[in-house]
């Protein structure tokens, strides 16, 4: 059960570092091209990543990360990147590969495609990543679970995320981190499951704000009756850090909950020797 951070709006990390042994995954947020005084850059929302403002970010993740908190970054969400990335790609690629080298903590990347793109260019783009940072380098992508819950392009994007799994291509995702915003429920990771998707490569995501009116044991009950079933459910995540459920000021509360959730035991089903 892994439990997932999506990181964007800057926040103190101090109760995430206290507990680290609760997180599994934080995923830095959002990383966006653009053309500043007629030159191609790369930024972290608003600004370049070596920014001033994100030294105590990149501090603070290098702490998580010494402590076996996966560190990745994520390409796109709303604020889009891929149409801007895939118009000049030997322009763009090159500086986000970049980014990527110079920050070792970083081991994965989380690709939000919100926009339409043909399916080549995000084949091509896997397969960059792969030549240029090896098998063992996490590539995830973020569908809405409209996207899972049918064979066809849905959603935010031109995607079919059935079609992409199911070909060579497939293996290289480690997983998806489903937006199960406003459906985070029991029968949505149901008929995904049911839709041809293994729950180990299932991370269910859920939007803070569902959840911040006294409700969070709805979300837990709604996890632990999905692990009853589905014992291999990969994980859940939440966007977004800084108003992580039950408690604004204690983000580090959503992942201990999630990990001390007491899931039924199954009964051993072996034979006892004599």
């Amino acid at each position: 059960m892994k439990t997932i951070y999506y990181y964007q709006t800057p926040c103190s990390l101090d109760t995430i570092i206290e507990n680290s042994q609760d997180v599994d995954v934080i995923i830095v947020s959002s990383i966006h091209f653009g053309v500043f005084k007629n030159e191609p850059y790369i930024h972290l929302n608003d600004n370049f990543p070596t920014s001033p403002l994100f030294d105590k970010v990149w501090e603070d993740l290098q702490k998580l990360y010494y402590d076996g908190v996966t560190v990745m970054c994520m390409v796109g969400g709303a604020g889009g990147a891929y149409e801007k990335l895939f118009s000049d790609f030997d322009t763009y690629y090159p500086l986000l590969r970049d980014f990527l080298k110079c920050k070792n903590l970083i081991t994965g990347i989380d690709l939000d495609i919100e926009e339409n793109v043909k399916i080549e260019d995000v084949t091509k783009l896997i397969n960059c990543l792969v030549k240029d940072f090896g098998e063992d380098f996490t590539i995830t992508m973020a569908p809405v679970s409209d996207a899972l819950l049918n064979d066809s392009p849905s959603g935010f994007s031109s995607i079919n995320y059935k079609d992409l799994f199911e070909s060579e291509l497939g293996e290289h995702i480690s997983w998806f981190n489903v937006q199960a915003y406003g459906c985070f429920n029991f029968d949505t990771y149901d008929k995904i499951i049911k839709n041809g998707y293994p729950p180990e490569k299932i991370v269910f995501g859920m939007i803070a704000g569902d959840f911040l009116d006294d409700n969070f044991h709805v979300a837990l009950d709604v996890i632990k009756n999905i692990v009853d079933k589905y014992p291999k459910m990969n994980g859940c995540d939440v966007w977004e850090l800084c108003n992580s459920p039950p408690d604004v000021n204690d983000s580090g509360q959503w992942a201990k909950l999630i990990k001390n959730i007491n899931y039924n035991k199954r009964p051993f089903l072996g034979i006892w020797g004599p």
